[in-house]
């Protein structure tokens, strides 16, 4: 399947195409100036995978940021995701490859993202591809129906630039949000 799947730069169309991928509950689903904020500043980061058929199956959208004096200078996975009849094809693996690529080409000392600390799904699967626990951060998504907020995981995969690992050595305590950079 994935042999005939065109990975591609997003576009604004995409925007109106993409609903089929963010139905599902556990992706963060933001405003139309957001996504565009992102098409306009980091649109290499923001890969979008189109079937045989012209369905969008999945996208990822990122960004390069931090400093490099600090050796923070980095890749950031801001939103994963993948169609529920496109899931378990390596889709979001390839995705990821990709980001950690660009990162790589732009100097990155390493990537990360966030990812719900209930979504054991994803955090088993970022695990596989190299990823571990950098920090969690207390009440980082906030939730909607009167739940509690939820806490979530900065997970982080050294790239080629941090050759002592120095990135991903865990933090031993928990973060607040408004302690992030």
């Amino acid at each position: 399947m994935l042999t005939m799947t065109t990975l591609r730069a997003f576009t604004c169309d995409d925007l109106f195409r993409f609903n089929n991928i963010n139905l599902d509950p556990l992706t963060e689903t933001y405003g139309i100036p957001f996504y565009l904020q992102y098409l306009a500043h980091w649109p290499e980061y923001f890969i979008v995978a189109e079937a045989p058929g012209g369905e969008l199956m999945g996208y990822i959208m990122g960004k390069a940021e931090g400093s490099v004096a600090r050796e923070e200078w980095h890749g950031h996975v801001t939103a994963l995701s993948v169609a529920p009849e496109f899931r378990r094809l390596g889709l979001a693996a390839k995705l990821m490859e990709l980001l950690e690529e660009i990162s790589e080409r732009k100097g990155g000392f390493f990537v990360d993202l966030f990812v719900r600390v209930s979504n054991q799904v994803a955090v088993n699967m970022y695990k596989q591809l190299g990823y571990s626990v950098y920090r969690t951060v207390i009440e980082y998504y906030s939730a909607s129906n009167g739940e509690p907020d939820e806490d979530a995981y900065d997970m982080r995969k050294a790239l080629s630039r941090d050759t002592e690992k120095k990135s991903i050595i865990p933090l031993p305590h928990p973060v607040r949000p408004e302690d992030i950079e």
